[in-house]
């Protein structure tokens, strides 16, 4: 067997590998001897057919499955050995003559191969970041918020301000008719003929005044698409048929241990401090990923690498036949190339610092986001089993392709985070409101 690799250009190489009859033949005689003693034949006791049958009949397939896995092993073998950086895998080039399985003794194979060069990381980069100061404001919109949350749902008799009226919504000259719900607070103009209102009540406006002319709060009461309710006006009757009031929580022990856990916190001033390390947090992780995302665009846009372009597209077609045309990779390439330029940054960064995750940190990581999914904020003793065994069986499914899922996240995370001590990050003050009203687009 002998295997070549000829640099092209800068970025483009082809791999020949050329297979010699000692290379194959021990590995297709041996697997003809495996069919003689599975194969069924008539005529022959089982694990008693001739191989020279075997090979006869289905000589010419056994070849083809053993050079194959031969090509895919060896050259495996040779690009890691080598260690040549690739850009997704060897490409066949189309043969030049017809291969005569029947005859031939010696088999050539040639594959495209795009090189990716190493990669020089611009980490004298500087990026923006963000220090969050927790406002008082934003403090009392949570409390309000967790009183909502786990407040008790009363129907009163006449509304107030911030009640939700259901009923009958009838356009007076049209067909639209349906069962809605109207939140007050979304009434823009004429909010006084929604307070005060009982069942039976028939409340008459203009549509787009009295939502203030927004598609979106129209689309919510009537159940419609944007779009639809984008032509929609004139006049409507609502029948009311029900008030429905969310009397808030109140501060108690059961409130503490339903967003903390049993006895986790006992008073108010706990509750107070906990909440505001909650949201210091919240706002901490958010401002983390805006920074992550700044430190991903500030290192694609500057990172200068040459690609093998043309390769690259062949790639992404072969790779995605039947989902990707060659005209959908033109107008999304350049899409495709920052993905894979953060991909070779991302694979310096690991190479260089020898970032690892192990087992034990993706297990952990799933059954964290577990908990999370059912608000829990531990695992009582007696579910810790159960909650082992259903994190084991989640990651195992599909291939194990969520454990692969796991693992690129967690590593992806150390990796911006060592950036992140790398480069030099211009922290920029602001309050929680005022990063809430930033547009990160």
């Amino acid at each position: 067997m002998n295997i070549t690799l000829n640099q092209t250009d800068s970025t483009n190489a082809q791999l020949k590998v050329v297979l010699e009859e000692a290379d194959y033949a021990p590995k297709v005689d041996q697997q003809v001897k495996e069919y003689s003693k599975k194969a069924q034949i008539k005529g022959f006791r089982p694990g008693k057919v001739p191989a020279g049958l075997v090979k006869k009949m289905y000589g010419k397939s056994i070849l083809v499955e053993q050079i194959n896995k031969i090509l895919q092993e060896e050259i495996s073998k040779y690009i890691r050995e080598n260690d040549v950086k690739l850009l997704g895998e060897p490409l066949p080039e189309p043969s030049q003559e017809q291969i005569d399985w029947d005859n031939q003794k010696e088999f050539e194979f040639n594959y495209a191969v795009g090189l990716l060069p190493d990669v020089n990381l611009p980490l004298d980069k500087s990026v923006e970041g963000y220090t969050i100061e927790v406002d008082q404001k934003t403090i009392d919109e949570a409390y309000e918020n967790l009183k909502r949350q786990f407040g008790k749902t009363t129907n009163p008799e006449a509304s107030e301000q911030g009640d939700f009226i259901s009923g009958e919504l009838k356009q007076v000259d049209g067909e639209f008719q349906s069962k809605t719900l109207i939140p007050t607070n979304r009434v823009v103009e004429g909010q006084d003929q929604f307070i005060g209102v009982k069942e039976g009540d028939v409340i008459r406006f203009d549509i787009r005044k009295t939502f203030g002319d927004d598609n979106a709060a129209l689309a919510h009461v009537t159940g419609l698409s944007k779009d639809v309710v984008a032509d929609l006006n004139g006049e409507f009757e609502f029948t009311v048929e029900k008030i429905n009031r969310t009397e808030p929580a109140e501060l108690n022990q059961e409130l503490f241990d339903k967003l903390f856990g049993k006895d986790e916190v006992k008073t108010e001033e706990e509750f107070d401090a906990k909440i505001r390390e909650t949201i210091k947090e919240n706002y901490e992780r958010e401002a983390d990923n805006i920074l992550y995302r700044n430190i991903i665009d500030t290192l694609v846009d500057n990172v200068e690498v040459e690609l093998p372009t043309e390769f690259f597209k062949r790639w992404l077609q072969v790779t995605n036949e039947g989902k990707l045309t060659a005209e959908q990779i033109e107008e999304n390439f350049d899409k495709y190339t920052r993905e894979l330029k953060w991909s070779m940054i991302k694979n310096k960064v690991v190479e260089e610092n020898e970032l690892k995750v192990s087992n034990e940190e993706v297990v952990n990581s799933t059954k964290e986001k577990m908990l999370a999914q059912f608000n829990m904020p531990e695992v009582p003793e007696e579910l810790l089993e159960s909650m082992n065994n259903y994190a084991n069986q989640y990651l195992q499914q599909d291939n194990g392709r969520n454990y692969i899922q796991e693992y690129e996240q967690l590593l992806a995370e150390k990796v911006l985070a060592k950036l992140k001590e790398q480069m030099t990050v211009v922290e920029k003050t602001v309050t929680a409101e005022d990063f809430r009203n930033m547009s990160f687009e």
